[in-house]
């Protein structure tokens, strides 16, 4: 179970999956997925099991072929770091969906080589992007063009729910502000940042299959 959510008419459909559907213009949009990060952490003598990438990639499949999107972006961290054999693997996985562009808005983790990213299956984007009444960036934005939204990632937004006594947990979730919206991250192997929030804003948890709105105790 989704929630929605509207800004200028345009309606963004807040998945379990910790992606964003626009259905009008048939576009997908995840952002940290943080794939290679396993491998490098091998490399470094930790053992981080592979499976841990399979199943963000068995995400990504699941959400294409449910929503056939269009356009596929990515709001930046798509690799971790710099090349392992893992950016291989991902691009030759996005040849199963012929019938979807997928886009990079390029984040801090983003450092390939230029040519690295020009033979992938990726649109680069060096700079924010301009999406109808949607302004793409990695980081949250400082400037937002007026009348636009700011969709981005970069802190793995998180609250904590309390239960009785002194229960709790940690959960993912989108952090709506007046003209922000800021992204779970998507990777599986990534952590959690619990957000900040202003009197205004809204969090929306996932919890397993649901995207449920968390109330201010304000």
């Amino acid at each position: 179970m989704h929630s929605s959510i509207t800004f200028s008419g345009t309606t963004l459909h807040l998945l379990a999956e910790k992606a964003i559907w626009i259905s009008e213009s048939k576009t997908l949009l995840i952002a940290d997925l943080h794939f290679g990060k396993a491998a490098h952490f091998r490399k470094s003598g930790i053992p981080v099991p592979e499976p841990i990438h399979s199943h963000d990639l068995q995400g990504i499949r699941s959400l294409v072929e449910k929503y056939a999107p269009s356009d596929f972006y990515v709001l930046g961290d798509l690799f971790h770091s710099d090349w392992n054999e893992q950016w291989n693997e991902l691009n030759a996985f996005l040849q199963d969906f012929p019938m979807t562009k997928f886009h990079l808005v390029k984040g801090n983790h983003d450092v390939l080589s230029p040519l690295a990213y020009q033979q992938s299956l990726f649109e680069i984007h060096e700079k924010p992007v301009d999406l109808g009444n949607l302004f793409l960036t990695h980081e949250p934005s400082k400037e937002i063009p007026e009348g636009k939204l700011n969709l981005c990632g970069h802190l793995h937004p998180g609250v904590r729910l309390q239960g009785k006594g002194r229960q709790s947990i940690r959960i993912s979730c989108f952090h709506l502000g007046e003209n922000q919206l800021i992204l779970p991250a998507f990777g599986r192997f990534t952590g959690l940042a619990l957000v900040k929030r202003k009197p205004k804003d809204q969090i929306f948890g996932i919890s397993g299959e649901k995207v449920i709105k968390i109330l201010s105790k304000e």
